[in-house]
């Protein structure tokens, strides 16, 4: 009978084991089911992770720049994650790289970013932050007799590549203002150059005004006796438009959702840094500068500059639904659907976590 008494027992004990095993197997799929409809997918972050970062040495790139010096983004990865980075000095050199699968992360422009999604039918990478916002303006010589946007008719002005976050501005707002370029049936002259040439071209008279972003424009200004005709941000609701924002491939995102969000917190930490250290910021900038291209900016050059950009981690969206909607209607780009682009779920978390408040993303 105690022999009876004992199996019985063992076997509840069996049953009360398997169902509970059930309800931790419900539980972690309503978590991966969870997380699948929100585009991260579980995955094993606790081996060893190496996570390629790119990043342009410019200080419209400043979290990445002081982020590195001051060792938060290692701190914050930790000994688990090998950090590796690599700088570009244009966007559509960071996407090609996204592609090959060179890097899992990078900071970049707007257009870059909506021209490797569109391309890549939604596949290749969704932007996860913020990093900047404002730092373009348009400048003119100051004996090229413009004073005003119809003054551009017939003149020469140059931004930093065909189809970049400049030069879609511009021709949007060309177009906003009756005029147009050349190539498009207008008569202003617009013209692709990378942005040391543009100073030179700008110097020798050679262009009437560029679309530029800073520190460029600062550099047109004190150099070249440049005089600013508009300042981007005058063309956007409080003055907010997305700069740079933090991009992430969609493959590295659904692997190793953990250790992207630990970026995105260093991200966030760097950027609260930054703006509650502003001097002590663009020292660090300048030395990251230096450091990758050999030379630093002047000192009147980075101040009168960084007064011209915010370092936020708001994506501002739809400042880039409106880009987008701005290069499709001047065919750069054939699809503007950006419904999937975002993934902002982890920086919601981690602004949560640190008693900020989240971020939307307003309908296409």
């Amino acid at each position: 009978m105690k022999k009876i008494l004992a199996l019985l027992l063992l076997s509840v004990s069996l049953l009360a084991f398997v169902a509970c095993s059930d309800d931790d197997d419900d539980d972690t799929s309503d978590a991966d089911a969870t997380q699948a409809a929100n585009g991260i997918v579980a995955a094993d972050d606790q081996g060893p992770v190496t996570l390629r970062l790119g990043y342009f040495p410019n200080i419209t790139h400043s979290q990445p720049l002081v982020g590195l010096s001051r060792g938060t983004y290692e701190e914050v990865l930790g000994e688990n994650v090998t950090l590796e980075t690599t700088t570009f000095n244009a966007g559509p050199a960071v996407i090609e790289a996204l592609f090959a699968g060179a890097i899992d992360a990078s900071y970049i422009g707007p257009n870059p970013a909506i021209n490797g999604y569109v391309q890549s039918g939604g596949d290749a990478l969704r932007i996860v932050a913020g990093a900047t916002s404002g730092g373009a303006l348009l400048i003119v010589h100051p004996d090229a007799g413009i004073s005003e946007p119809a003054d551009l008719a017939n003149k020469k002005i140059a931004t930093p590549q065909l189809g970049n976050t400049q030069d879609v501005a511009l021709r949007k707002y060309l177009l906003d203002n009756g005029l147009g370029a050349q190539e498009s049936g207008g008569n202003v002259q617009v013209i692709p150059s990378a942005n040391a040439d543009t100073l030179n071209l700008f110097k020798q008279g050679d262009i009437d005004g560029a679309w530029v972003p800073e520190p460029w424009a600062t550099r047109l200004i004190q150099e070249a006796d440049g005089e600013a005709l508009l300042d981007e941000r005058d063309l956007w609701p409080d003055g907010a438009f997305v700069t740079t924002h933090l991009i992430v491939s969609k493959e590295f995102l659904e692997e190793h959702p953990a250790t992207v969000k630990k970026l995105i917190q260093a991200h966030v930490e760097t950027t609260q840094w930054i703006n509650e250290n502003p001097d002590e910021a663009r020292q660090i900038v300048n030395q990251g500068i230096e450091q990758a291209t050999g030379a630093g900016i002047p000192v009147e050059v980075i101040d009168a500059a960084w007064v011209n950009i915010e370092v936020t981690y708001d994506p501002i969206s739809a400042s880039l639904f409106q880009s987008a909607a701005s290069a499709k209607d001047l065919g750069f780009i054939d699809d503007d659907n950006l419904e999937n682009i975002y993934s902002l779920d982890l920086l919601n978390e981690v602004l949560s976590e640190s008693g900020l408040s989240a971020v939307q993303v307003p309908a296409q």
